[in-house]
């Protein structure tokens, strides 16, 4: 059996490709590039992701309308089946905006799009997304975002904490994310929104393979052959 990963694209998504080229890399195996207006996801995935972008130009909410998409009923069926959900930046926005994931990201503090190497902390290797890593490793991955700002209410973020759910944080102050917090996992820690773009860093040519790692992870979690 294959590894099979599906890439959703939205209206103003513009990192599809990237993801779907390094999850292709990677795993070696199928990706489906599929469409928001897509009622269906293909059979037997391993692992869906969510890209970076402005789906729908950020209008209302960033993420807000790409979550009321037709396929997002599909992504969120196959989440509480237990397959691995990745979403990366706007994908991150778009989990928050369908209720897959708690908190909200808002606009970063002092105004500014931010676009930078940053480095950031592993706050649990417990997850199928971070088997690679070691709790505390610092790693260098990209940021490129205008609302990457993460908020949630004090209770939330305590549950966040005494959880282990809290999978990245950023090691110095990036867009005034609340106790620095750059990804977070779902309960049942199968879904993972992050801000930072692993996808961007698998390869020493693109300045450090850091994030390679992250997709090596779910390979080796789901059990599956490239």
């Amino acid at each position: 059996m294959s590894f099979t990963a599906a890439v959703i694209t939205f209206p103003g998504s513009n990192c599809d490709r990237d993801m779907a080229v390094a999850i292709e890399e990677i795993t070696g195996g199928t990706v489906h590039r599929v469409w928001h207006g897509d009622a269906a996801l293909p059979d037997g995935l391993d692992f869906i992701a969510l890209p970076g972008g402005f789906s729908y130009g950020d209008y209302l909410r960033s993420g807000a309308m790409a979550a009321r998409s037709p396929i997002m009923q599909a992504v969120v069926a196959e989440a509480a089946r237990g397959v691995a959900v990745l979403g990366v930046c706007n994908g991150f926005q778009v989990l928050t905006e369908a209720g897959l994931l708690p908190g909200a990201l808002l606009r970063n503090a002092g105004q500014h799009f931010v676009c930078r190497d940053v480095a950031l902390t592993v706050g649990t290797s417990r997850s199928l997304f971070t088997g690679g890593y070691f709790k505390d490793q610092r790693i260098t991955i990209p940021v490129a975002h205008h609302d990457g700002n993460y908020y949630a209410d004090a209770a939330t973020l305590d549950r966040l904490e005494a959880e282990d759910r809290v999978v990245f944080r950023y090691a110095e102050p990036v867009n005034g994310s609340q106790r620095q917090i750059a990804g977070v996992l779902n309960e049942a820690r199968n879904v993972l929104g992050m801000m930072p773009h692993p996808e961007r860093m698998i390869e020493p040519a693109h300045g450090g393979s850091d994030g390679r790692v992250l997709f090596e992870s779910v390979l080796r979690a789901v059990g599956v052959t490239a």
